[in-house]
């Protein structure tokens, strides 16, 4: 991603962003609400056209060679996307479909995919049946069916419980592990990001760091990437002019 910014109308979401998330990674992307994330994920996706600067996935630019880029990728939205009148099977298998997988092998990935899950167990239950965390679960798996290179996430945990959250981080980075898939991960969320992810901190549109999270907390000379991410974006300052407010 090169250059890349975006307004509505008058208002600038992204500007001038840039940055890379190499294979086989696990790069979060760090900001605040209303930092540009789902706007972001909106442009890689091609929700929105881009207007300003290049995105390309994996050497394909959406401008140019779409359908090529768009086939290697993966998307778990912040909404709720299954079908919750069909099985979870069904959901997975109408997916595969779409991009041209057939039922057998379509079943052969599911299985693969959910070789240590419980949820093995419950393909043929429909999804309404799943708790939030299970069917978001299920969203990610569907995500992997169609062995994309990129998983885009955008703060798939939101409204989970601590356990649900910490059983997609695990499940997430062991299938990028097990795959050499890339995955972006967004999220406001400091404990999901493990000390040997990438990151990439944005705020207000702007990137403000990349790189390894212990690059990016030495260069803010902090002790963690919560201490690092807090200087960057002002929250130290904002939260100490609070503290002095309520001592009026």
């Amino acid at each position: 991603m090169d250059g890349v910014s975006h307004s509505y109308g008058s208002r600038k979401a992204l500007d001038n962003v840039s940055f890379t998330v190499p294979q086989g990674s696990f790069t979060a992307l760090l900001g605040p609400n209303g930092a540009g994330k789902s706007t972001l994920f909106s442009l890689i996706t091609r929700l929105f056209n881009t207007r300003s600067g290049e995105i390309s996935i994996l050497g394909y630019p959406l401008r140019g060679q779409s359908t090529e880029a768009l086939r290697r990728l993966g998307v778990v939205f912040q909404a709720r996307t299954l079908d919750l009148d069909l099985s979870i099977r069904q959901n997975l298998i109408y997916h595969a479909a779409l991009h041209g997988i057939g039922r057998k092998a379509a079943e052969a990935r599911i299985e693969d995919i959910l070789k240590t899950s419980e949820l093995a167990e419950r393909l043929g239950e429909k999804a309404r049946n799943l708790s939030g965390g299970q069917l978001r679960r299920i969203e990610i798996v569907r995500a992997f069916m169609h062995k994309p290179r990129l998983i885009l996430l955008d703060e798939p945990t939101t409204g989970l419980d601590i356990k649900s959250r910490a059983e997609i981080v695990s499940e997430v980075r062991r299938l990028v592990e097990e795959e050499n898939v890339s995955v972006l991960w967004a999220t406001h969320l400091i404990d999901e990001i493990d000390a040997s992810d990438r990151v990439v901190v944005l705020h207000r549109g702007t990137v403000l760091a990349e790189g390894r999270v212990e690059d990016v907390t030495e260069a803010e000379n902090a002790e963690t990437i919560h201490d690092a991410f807090t200087r960057l974006t002002g929250l130290a300052r904002l939260e100490g002019a609070r503290q002095m407010e309520t001592l009026r």
